[in-house]
């Protein structure tokens, strides 16, 4: 018995294998446990590792600013995926607790890697980790 090849159609399917390399972007830093919420997202376009305020009448997330006076000045969370809340609100996750690589973080204007650090921590269990200098004895 033999099978005889046919094509049905013009079916261009043909089975092929194709790879992508994955280059991760290094934001979660550490093997504590993630905990994530979905939030509205006001404002953008924001990426990925953007630290985040709550504003206090609305309740709704945009980029932590020094200079606001809504309550969003407040660093409180940490964009988990990329938003973008600039034509409308949109439902976003975001990290309330985990372990991230400070170098990973998009800071909002006034906004220092030193007081994302504390804020983040006092407001949410976000631990923020920088990479060691040879200058920096401990």
């Amino acid at each position: 018995m033999t099978l005889n090849v046919s094509t049905i159609g013009e079916n261009p399917q043909q089975p092929s294998i194709t790879a992508q390399a994955f280059i991760p972007d290094q934001l979660i830093a550490g093997p504590l446990q993630i905990v994530t919420d979905s939030v509205t997202i006001t404002g953008g376009p924001f990426v990925r590792g953007t630290v985040l305020g709550k504003i206090t009448a609305s309740g709704k997330y945009t980029q932590a600013l020094s200079a606001s006076a809504d309550g969003s000045q407040n660093p409180c969370a940490v964009l988990a995926d990329s938003a973008d809340g600039s034509a409308g609100d949109v439902i976003s996750g975001v990290y309330l607790q985990a372990e991230v690589n400070g170098a990973a973080l998009t800071l909002g204007t006034g906004i220092t890697l030193a007081a994302a650090k504390a804020a983040l921590l006092t407001n949410a269990n976000i631990y923020v980790k920088t990479s060691v200098s040879a200058a920096d004895p401990s």
